[in-house]
């Protein structure tokens, strides 16, 4: 029989929230994502394929489109996050399994993710995980710097006091594990056919000596590891 990954020097469990913390065919980003082209829409102006072709270009060439649009426009982050996070989140539920494995998980759990706060608090009720996290990393805690820029990694470590090498992160875009993994983080990547977990910048280029496991089944997963 292989070995179970061995876990049992992690104290810190940090999960990426869209894809991630529930399953990707639920599709809620896409929900997202034509939200974000209408927000674009209004405030520049522009019809609607302007507003997609910007749209992506700052996604790709900042990180996130919020990102671009502070930057390039000034716009007001809590005016776009209020507007595009405003969305249904029928088509996800409670994973049982996915639950009684975070709670059994040792030490603290957190969610790191690009989108904000308010959004993470209603898909973690949504999903049966509100009571096991210790806290969320959203794109204000990392000062509107997205993952997978390095600063955004500085940000959260110097707001939480975590220890990197006892530290495991997961995520369903590979790219942002690389940034973690040369922290010195156990990094798994949750891995999904979805449209979104495949958009984004193009650097940096995650590859075998950046992702330390992989899985289809983050639930299934986190039942198989050693963590003591």
């Amino acid at each position: 029989m292989p070995t179970a990954p061995d876990f049992r020097h992690i104290r810190t469990w940090i999960f990426d929230l869209d894809n991630t913390l529930y399953r990707a065919d639920s599709d809620l980003f896409a929900q997202i994502d034509r939200r974000m082209q209408a927000f674009v829409m209004r405030f520049l102006n522009v019809d609607a394929e302007e507003a997609r072709r910007i749209q992506k270009a700052y996604y790709r060439d900042h990180g996130t489109t919020l990102t671009g649009l502070i930057k390039l426009h000034d716009a007001d982050p809590e005016e776009f996050l209020a507007e595009v996070h405003d969305i249904d989140l029928a088509a996800i539920d409670v994973d049982a399994r996915l639950v009684e494995a975070i709670a059994a998980l040792p030490g603290k759990r957190f969610v790191f993710t690009n989108g904000c706060r308010h959004h993470a608090e209603r898909v973690l009720i949504r999903t049966g995980l509100t009571d096991f996290f210790e806290d969320i990393w959203d794109i204000r805690t990392t000062r509107f710097t997205p993952k997978p820029l390095a600063q955004s990694y500085d940000h959260i470590l110097a707001h939480s006091g975590v220890e990197p090498r006892e530290s495991a992160m997961f995520e369903d875009i590979s790219r942002n594990l690389v940034p973690a993994h040369a922290l010195g983080m156990t990094t798994v990547w949750v891995k999904n056919d979805s449209h979104w977990s495949k958009q984004g910048p193009e650097f940096p280029v995650a590859g075998p000596g950046n992702i330390d496991y992989e899985t289809s089944d983050l639930g299934h997963f986190l039942r198989t590891i050693q963590t003591k």
